[in-house]
């Protein structure tokens, strides 16, 4: 092995260091599957995408076919280890988008669809919820507060609009532990997994009995939590059968994209906070032990016993754009990067940017997206160069109770799609926040800090591959005022409209 660390730069298979390391991401947009060696770099020739998309509706519906997802992931595996024998690959892991439910009977089979972080339905629940609990009591508790992403408010609405599905439901699962489940016969939820879905104790590191007596669920109906490094040995033989390729590979419990993110940008330490930029985005930093209080506008949730991530998340960061495209009237890309690397003009709309809900700062889950000031004169670059702004000050009001919460912050790190694809964006993002960002152009950043987790547990002394830094880009000084001023209206709308 090297003495230092390579590139992230993918290699032939015929020279990648052993062991190997299968990862999934299952996303918002794709399922995917990808070959990493030894340091974490990617197999060229070894990655193997399957697009999906969530079934989204008016009335706050976010799902998606449970089963399709489970035969998206074993097609992309039997793809991407094809002609490959025993031995090469020692471990599968997986991430995916977080907050994700799924019910099952007792044979194991889906009753339902997987229910997203971003389907709204249990929004009249929520209301009540907040309504006969301590929310403040339960956010410090939890380190997540009441919120339709969360499982606790969709646990009541499924009791409600679907009885008998309710009554018929054995276990309660994440989609990962699904696809496991389905594939492998893996029982195991991660403590991540577990604690993104909002019922897990932060301090103790177990399921919260008086949040779930309050929804009337018992633990009995989830699985065990693990933390990362306990992997699953224990698969069903017919994993070797299908794939010789994974005969003897350990299984690491699906963790939710997020923690994943952090660590394949290398942002795994208090100092470096990791941004995402994609169909959704956050603010994420890794701490040791749990902090004593958790701002209000953030979350904290345990990744192990020993550590947790706290941050905010966005629900809408690429969905906005992906809108604003087939939405307006088409304006050649080059003109949209223009308009949001230019500096700030007035008359601009001001926007929330809340499309499928707001989680971080103000947990608002049914608000929809507000434009304000369009005149007969707002043309698409004005609409496109407010909806970023809207982005750049939601990522602000997260990153401003980040700081307070870990005043120790040195880098900020972005990834993601929409990080790569607009890099206007990220200008604006930087101004707004006041910091500098640096953002990476890493692929598939969730599913290499899979690898990289799975990897830190097979050979802890061994270091992955560093991700290249980048210059990163500067706030500018004469823009502060007006991002400070942009956003006190952006503060005044969202209490009038949303808070209010």
């Amino acid at each position: 092995m090297q003495s230092e660390a390579p590139t992230t730069r993918s290699i032939p298979l015929e020279t990648a260091p052993a062991p190997c390391v299968l990862a999934i991401d299952i996303g918002s947009g794709s399922t995917r599957c990808c070959l990493y060696d030894a340091y974490a770099r990617p197999i060229k020739k070894r990655t193997v995408k399957a697009d999906h998309l969530f079934t989204e509706t008016t009335d706050g519906t976010a799902e998606i076919d449970a089963d399709q997802v489970a035969d998206e992931v074993a097609s992309v595996i039997g793809d991407v280890v094809s002609e490959i024998g025993p031995g090469l690959i020692r471990a599968v892991v997986m991430d995916t988008f977080a907050s994700s439910l799924v019910c099952v009977d007792a044979e194991g089979r889906a009753l339902t669809p997987c229910y997203t972080y971003a389907d709204s339905r249990s929004s009249a629940q929520l209301a009540r919820l907040r309504e006969t609990l301590d929310e403040t009591e339960v956010h410090q508790r939890i380190g997540a507060r009441l919120h339709t992403s969360y499982h606790p408010p969709r646990l009541l609405w499924l009791q409600e609009t679907q009885p008998e599905v309710f009554a018929r439901t054995a276990k309660f699962l994440s989609l990962g532990e699904y696809v496991y489940a389905r594939l492998a016969g893996i029982e195991g939820a991660a403590t991540s997994t577990m604690a993104w879905a909002g019922i897990l104790n932060r301090h103790t590191c177990e399921l919260d009995d008086e949040l779930l007596a309050a929804v009337g669920v018992d633990r009995s109906r989830f699985a065990p939590a693990l933390d990362p490094d306990q992997p699953i040995t224990d698969v069903s033989p017919e994993v070797a059968e299908r794939w010789p390729a994974l005969e003897g590979a350990a299984w690491f419990p699906a963790v939710p994209d997020g923690y994943a993110s952090n660590i394949g940008v290398g942002a795994d330490r208090p100092e470096i906070a990791a941004m995402s930029a994609a169909t959704s985005g956050a603010i994420r930093v890794i701490v040791d032990g749990t902090p004593n209080v958790v701002p209000s506008g953030l979350w904290a949730y345990r990744v192990s016993r020993s550590q947790s991530i706290v941050g905010g998340a966005l629900n809408d960061v690429g969905r906005v754009l992906l809108w604003l495209e087939s939405t307006l009237a088409a304006v050649p890309p080059e003109a949209v990067e223009v308009a949001l690397s230019a500096p700030p003009t007035d008359g601009v709309p001001l926007v929330l940017p809340f499309f499928t809900g707001e989680r971080a700062t103000g947990w608002a889950g049914d608000a929809r997206a507000i434009f304000t000031d369009v005149s007969s004169s707002t043309t698409p670059l004005d609409l496109w160069r407010g909806a970023a702004e809207g982005i750049a000050l939601s990522y602000a009001r997260v990153f401003a109770q980040l700081r307070e919460a870990n005043p120790g912050i040195e880098r900020v790190i972005a990834s993601g799609g929409a990080a790569g694809a607009r890099p206007g964006l990220m200008r604006v993002v930087t101004q707004a926040i006041g910091f500098p960002l640096q953002a990476v152009e890493v692929k598939r950043v969730t599913m290499r800090g899979a690898a990289v987790l799975a990897l830190s547990v097979l050979h802890p002394d061994q270091t992955a591959a560093q991700v290249a830094p980048t210059e990163p880009i500067m706030p500018e000084q004469d823009e502060q005022d007006y991002y400070a001023t942009l956003l006190e209206r952006f503060t005044a709308v969202y209490d009038a409209l949303i808070a209010g």
